[in-house]
C-alpha cells in the first residue's frame, strides 16, 4: 500500500505532467470507485483545467478551475500514461484521463481506490479530517507532544489514526518505533518526554529519507519505475537478527495488524 512518501512523490510527478492541461475526456470503468454517478462526474470534470495538485494524507489532491478531484490508491495501484488513447496498457485498468495535449493517463487498482469529485475541497469527508502532514514545516515538536497529552491508548495505533497524523502505514511504523526503541504496544501515558522527543524526530527523518528516494523499491511512479527506498531495520524481517543487537526479530498482533520488533529494543 503507498503511504505518504509514494504519494507525495506521486503528486510531484501529477504537477510535473498535468499541471495546466485540461480533461477533455473520461473513460470510466469502475463506477463504484466514484462518489458520483457516471454520467454526473464527467460533466463536473470536463473541459476542467487543472491548476493545482498537491496531496493530503495516502491521498493525490487536483484543483480544478471548477471543483476538487481526489484520488487513493488503495491497497496499490498503477498509473500508464500514454501518448495518446489509442494505446492502452495491457493490465486492467478502471479509469482513463484524456488531456487536451493529446496524452491519456490510465488507472489500475490491485484492490480497491477512489476517485471523487467535490465543488468544495472542504466537503470532501474523507479528507477534510486528516491531521498533521509529517512532511510539513507545520509538524512541530510543541504540537505533536500536545497531542499527545492525556491519551491512554497505545502509540502504534495513535500514530496510525489518518486523523491524528496523515500518511503513515503499517510498512513504515514498524521501522519508526524500531529507531525510536517504542515497543508499538506502549501505552502513551507511560512515555517519558525523552522517548517522545526521539519518535517525533524519527517519524519527521525517517519519512522525508524515504520521500527524497522517492518512496519504496516496490512501489511504482507515475512513470513505472520503483522508489530507492529498502526497509532498513526490522519490519517485514520476523526471523532475522536485530540489525542493533542481533536478538531474533518477532513478529506480534497489534490490534487490526502485525508488526515486526526486537523483543530486546523495544520493550514493552
Amino acid at each position: 500500500m503507498p503511504e505518504l512518501p509514494e504519494i507525495f512523490n506521486l503528486s510531484e510527478q501529477f504537477k510535473k505532467e498535468f499541471l495546466g492541461r485540461s480533461l477533455v475526456d473520461v473513460e470510466i470503468l469502475q463506477e463504484k470507485c466514484l462518489n458520483l454517478n457516471g454520467n454526473e462526474f464527467r460533466k463536473k470534470v470536463l473541459k476542467k483545467t487543472i491548476i493545482d495538485i498537491g496531496y493530503k494524507g495516502k491521498w493525490i489532491t487536483i484543483k480544478l478551475s471548477e471543483g476538487f478531484l481526489f484520488l487513493s490508491l488503495g491497497m496499490g495501484g498503477d498509473f500508464f500514461l500514454m501518448e495518446n488513447s489509442q494505446q492502452k496498457p495491457e493490465k486492467k485498468y478502471q479509469f482513463r484521463l484524456d488531456f487536451d495535449d493529446g496524452r491519456s493517463l490510465y488507472v489500475s487498482f490491485w484492490w480497491f481506490g477512489y476517485f471523487h469529485y467535490t465543488d468544495n475541497e472542504f466537503e470532501h469527508s474523507m479528507t477534510a479530517l486528516l491531521g498533521y502532514d509529517p512532511l510539513s514545516s507545520k509538524f512541530e515538536y510543541e504540537s505533536f507532544q500536545k497531542m499527545l497529552e492525556g491519551k491512554k491508548g497505545n502509540i502504534k495505533s495513535f500514530l496510525m489514526d489518518q486523523h491524528n497524523i496523515a500518511g503513515i502505514g503499517n510498512v513504515y511504523i514498524q521501522d519508526i518505533l524500531f529507531l525510536a526503541k517504542i515497543h508499538p504496544l506502549k501505552k502513551i501515558n507511560t512515555m517519558t518526554s525523552q522517548e517522545i522527543h526521539r519518535l517525533f524526530e524519527i517519524i519527521s527523518s525517517q519519512l522525508k529519507k524515504a520521500a527524497g528516494m522517492r518512496g519504496l523499491k516496490y512501489e511504482r511512479d507515475l512513470y513505472g519505475n520503483n522508489g530507492g527506498y529498502d526497509l532498513e531495520y526490522v519490519a517485514y524481517k520476523k526471523g532475522n537478527p536485530c540489525p542493533v543487537c542481533n536478538t531474533t526479530i518477532e513478529e506480534i498482533k497489534t490490534g487490526s495488524t502485525r508488526s515486526c520488533i526486537c523483543p530486546a529494543c523495544q520493550k514493552q
